[in-house]
């Protein structure tokens, strides 16, 4: 499996490549960039099948050579010391990516999922998602992508009436009363919903105020879905989320 790393210090791609040669020998790289315009002249020389991204490149960024790229026939796992920084595009993407320092399991994991998605010869689907999510500065209508089994589902946010957990899976439920299933936990979702007015009720359920009715006193609170669906609220989160609806709701 041919794959190129694009990380601008050496001591990161030292670092990579090492650990690439003890876990996963069948990767071999057969060239390393520094900035973004190397990382194009050694894409088009080498066609790799997988390629090793930095975020930040020299103030540019690793999506700053994607959409120069125009057709990527390769696979990405995207690379980053910050847990914030471009992170949000690529979760919402469903595409793989490393924190530094780097996690052998999670760098073992990336790497299977890419040989087997270049053994299957997928289209990337999520990454041409993540390019039209980078395009809409706005975001005005952004979706989610979601990995079912067999497929890869492009969800409008809105449309989400909750989230629940089911051991280390995630269950969403959406307003034309479909459930789509996806093998994350909950706990990842809610941090990638937060910010798009997703309130999490308790420990095994997330849910989109868009969709609450009203607060129910009963069982010490719960609230009541536009569905007539009951969410219970847990003690401990009890005070934090009666604050967020009289905020939002001026109750």
């Amino acid at each position: 499996m041919k794959a190129i790393i694009v990380d601008d210090e050496v001591s990161n791609q030292e670092n990579l490549q090492h650990l690439l040669q003890r876990y996963a020998p069948d990767v071999e790289i057969c060239a390393v960039a520094e900035n973004v315009d190397e990382a194009l002249k050694q894409i088009k020389r080498h066609q790799p099948e997988l390629v090793f991204l930095d975020i930040q490149l020299h103030g540019q960024s690793g999506f700053d050579l994607l959409k120069q790229l125009g057709e990527i026939t390769f696979e990405i796992i995207f690379i980053t010391a910050y847990n914030q920084y471009g992170i949000q595009a690529v979760k919402f993407a469903a595409l793989d990516y490393l924190l530094k320092p780097i996690d052998i399991d999670e760098l073992a994991e990336a790497v299977n999922k890419a040989r087997k998605a270049i053994q299957k010869k997928q289209k990337n689907e999520r990454l041409g998602y993540l390019l039209e999510y980078l395009k809409d500065d706005n975001h005005t209508k952004p979706k989610i992508a979601l990995p079912m089994f067999g497929e890869t589902r492009y969800v409008n946010i809105a449309d989400i009436v909750r989230c629940e957990a089911d051991n280390t899976y995630t269950r969403f439920m959406l307003n034309n009363e479909e459930v789509v299933l996806v093998s994350k936990t909950l706990k990842e979702y809610a941090d990638m919903l937060i910010g798009y007015s997703f309130l999490r009720t308790h420990q095994s359920h997330l849910v989109n105020m868009a969709y609450i009715e009203s607060w129910l006193r009963e069982d010490g609170g719960s609230l009541l879905l536009t569905d007539n669906t009951k969410i219970p609220v847990s003690k401990l989160n009890r005070g934090k989320v009666k604050d967020i609806l009289e905020a939002r709701f001026k109750l």
